[in-house]
């Protein structure tokens, strides 16, 4: 079987045996590289069989070709009746999770599948977020993450149409354009069955189309893309950010970036993002076309955020109102690098000898958790350090 996108472009290939199994499938992701599934590779997991992921540039019908990344719960992909655990969602390519569970929606509902559970480790707040792309969650929940991260939903599969439109642009629609990647950047709504999405790539409704803008502290700070509603794009809006020195942050503000990370995280996984986060520290400086740029050692964020930051604490008088515009700076902060930090904790996580990860999920071994009180200490700092710093 092969599915192409309305432009034609080749999205998925399905190769099945006479008897209706699965032999080998590959979906193309947005930078257009491939990843292909290989179905029953091994035992070797914590779960058993396990069916395992590649990446390759082009899809391959022999052999397989390409590099193996990592390994997921075999499924009966004759009939599907479950979401899968994945082994190491860090190793692969931005947006090959999310292309892979389309897949997998697209075929449960073709097989009129019902509603799927997932009961695998990690049911993170960053897995939650990427069901939302190609399943709706049930029943109806006041605080479905919640609900989630307990074993309380089930997920309705409801996938998305993938449109490649241009040799740098893939928009995912679902009724509305919901996601676009650009030159590496991905774009969302805010609004996905309810639930709010936050993300510095913003894509929003205009009077002359959809627009993907940079978002930061309740505004818009730059406009990047005018899309036609069906997708095709219309104008690039914005262009290189001017040469800039960076400057760096105080290590506090950090920490408290830090701390609001792993108050959001799966308890066991919080110690561990405190881990990740030790090799890094803070600065500002230009970013192109993002708000955050991680590298070695290092985070920046961008000058815009510094500049939009500045400016509404030039216009608060109110001690409570600029310790709210600190504290809403450091969730923006801590909403930038929250899944990079959270894939460094799982790799690291599931780095630990397999006898020793039972323990670690428990939260009974690893490094050392701090309290909520150490952490709110930490965010409390935060908050006065960058007030002071942006005022100054």
């Amino acid at each position: 079987m092969q599915a192409v996108d309305r432009r034609g472009t080749l999205v998925a290939l399905v190769d099945r045996s006479a008897a209706g199994s699965l032999e080998r499938a590959w979906v193309r992701i947005p930078d257009r590289s491939w990843l292909g599934i290989e179905p029953r590779a091994t035992r070797e997991a914590p779960w058993g069989w396990s069916d395992r992921l590649w990446h390759a540039a082009e899809p391959s019908s022999g052999e397989w070709r390409g590099t193996p990344l990592t390994v997921f719960e075999a499924l009966d992909w004759t009939r599907i009746d479950r979401i899968p655990a994945l082994g190491e969602p860090a190793r692969l390519p931005r947006g090959g999770g999310t292309a892979v569970l389309n897949l997998i929606a697209e075929l449960a509902a073709a097989q009129g599948a019902r509603p799927l559970a997932y009961r695998g480790p990690y049911p993170t707040e960053q897995l939650f977020l990427a069901l939302l792309e190609s399943f709706r969650y049930e029943p109806v929940s006041a605080d479905p993450l919640a609900a989630f991260m307990q074993g309380g939903l089930v997920w309705t599969p409801a996938p998305a149409e993938r449109v490649f439109s241009a040799d740098d642009l893939y928009v995912q629609v679902r009724e509305r354009i919901e996601k676009v990647v650009w030159r590496g950047g991905t774009y969302y709504r805010p609004d996905w069955q309810g639930v709010a999405r936050h993300s510095a790539r913003r894509i929003i409704d205009a009077t002359d189309g959809v627009r993907c803008v940079l978002w930061a502290l309740g505004q818009r700070l730059e406009d990047h893309l005018l899309l036609r509603p069906d997708g095709e794009l219309a104008t690039i809006l914005t262009a290189e950010p001017p040469a800039a020195v960076s400057r760096p942050l105080p290590a506090s503000v950090w920490s408290g970036v830090v701390a609001a990370v792993a108050a959001r995280c799966a308890p066991p996984l919080a110690p561990f993002v405190e881990s990740a986060a030790a090799a890094f520290s803070l600065e500002w400086g230009p970013v192109a076309r993002d708000l955050a740029q991680i590298g070695h050692g290092r985070v920046r964020i961008s000058d815009r955020l510094r500049q939009a930051l500045a400016g509404r604490l030039a216009a608060a008088t109110a001690r409570a109102d600029r310790a709210a515009l600190g504290l809403a700076a450091i969730a923006e902060m801590a909403a930038l690098v929250g899944d990079e930090l959270r894939g460094r904790a799982q790799a690291e996580m599931l780095g630990l000898p397999p006898a020793a990860q039972p323990a670690a999920l428990e939260g009974k071994s690893g490094p050392a958790a701090r309290s909520r009180a150490e952490r709110a200490r930490d965010i409390a700092a935060a908050v006065d350090a960058l007030v002071e710093e942006g005022a100054a």
